[in-house]
């Protein structure tokens, strides 16, 4: 089985927290190793936690969950339409 990014994007946490069953972790790490865009989600959302465990409060500008948001429907929906194995004309 094959998990695409939609899917990975649902276990970060648990991904985080080790807390996935060994099965899918090995799913996941495996797509982590060849994914990029969802690598540096993984390490957003890790750096995310250390910040927000420190206590210190960060006051996020304006829309910006709103924007996070749209850029990782855009993401998902263009990781998913590239080819898994382009071929060269």
């Amino acid at each position: 089985m094959v998990l695409e990014c939609k899917h990975v994007w649902n276990y970060i946490s648990e991904f985080l927290d080790d807390s996935l069953p060994r099965e899918t972790k090995e799913l996941v790490q495996k797509h982590l190793e060849n994914c990029e865009i969802c690598s540096a989600i993984l390490d957003s959302t890790r750096n995310i936690l250390i910040l927000t465990a420190d206590d210190r409060v960060f006051e996020l500008p304006a829309g910006y969950g709103e924007r996070l948001h749209a850029r990782l429907a855009r993401e998902i929906h263009s990781a998913n339409r590239r080819p898994e194995n382009p071929t060269r004309d």
